[in-house]
């Protein structure tokens, strides 16, 4: 499942699908994960257990940078019926089943062509002592934040590790 988003990520940022292509795309990926009996989203084991990572449980969400933040909520509200939590006017929580996506009006107040900030991707048994020591161990440079950390992955992606407890 990281190999597909990863992909999409990166035909996004190419120009090669447009940003209603990439959440249609992403949403259909999730859905299918789901629909096969909530299959893992990586193959591996708990940290500690032979070295090989961790277990992807769910995407937790993806945060992405909009250039109308206004419309985009209200386009996602209106014609899926999510829900609209922690809106504070510059970006919020839009929920559907146990995960969300965060529009955000860009960091910068100038234009900015409209990108994936980050996705989060829950792992099973978070123990954050033990998840930093096998980012470090793996030569990751990981960034705290609340309970999860943020790496980069092969193609410079945002990946953001969470706990369970992570929510919108």
């Amino acid at each position: 499942m990281e190999h597909v988003i990863a992909g999409l990520l990166r035909d996004f940022e190419q120009g090669k699908m447009t940003r209603r292509q990439l959440i249609q795309s992403l949403a259909l990926s999730v859905t299918a994960a789901s629909a096969v009996g909530a299959a893992p989203v990586a193959a591996a084991v708990a940290p500690g257990a032979g070295g090989k990572g961790f277990k992807a449980t769910t995407v937790n969400h993806i945060s992405y940078q909009v250039a109308d933040y206004g419309r985009t909520r209200d386009f996602y509200a209106d014609l899926l019926g999510m829900g609209v939590k922690n809106d504070d006017g510059r970006q919020c929580y839009l929920t559907f089943g146990e995960t969300f996506i965060i529009p955000r009006k860009p960091r910068q107040e100038a234009a900015q062509t409209p990108r994936v900030d980050h996705f989060a991707i829950t792992i099973e048994s978070f123990d954050k002592p033990a998840v930093f020591e096998e980012l470090k161990r793996r030569g990751l440079e990981p960034r705290e934040d609340q309970e999860s950390y943020h790496v980069k992955d092969p193609d410079g992606f945002d990946l953001q590790i969470s706990s369970k407890d992570m929510k919108a």
